[in-house]
């Protein structure tokens, strides 16, 4: 009985962990077909200081105030021409 107790708590557990990341908006992938609706952004990632393409994501709110995030690909501030 203690085993049945202690499985019903781990999926209440498990449940509402979900239920918390349920809120926030899924990751979008850019393409070039993309269409952007951007009335503001909230935050950009800082583009890394490495020299090769990295993923970055910015989180939007368009037009209807609904929240966004949309992973882009940056060339990295990391390449010098010495």
């Amino acid at each position: 009985m203690k085993l049945f107790k202690t499985l019903i708590a781990a999926s209440f557990i498990m449940v509402g962990s979900q239920m918390a990341f349920a809120d926030e908006p899924a990751v979008e992938q850019y393409s070039y077909s993309s269409h952007l609706d951007i009335a503001k952004v909230i935050h950009m990632d800082p583009v890394p200081d490495v020299c090769e393409v990295v993923p970055v994501h910015m989180t939007y709110l368009d037009h209807q105030g609904q929240q966004h995030v949309m992973e882009y690909r940056v060339m990295g501030n990391g390449c010098s021409n010495n």
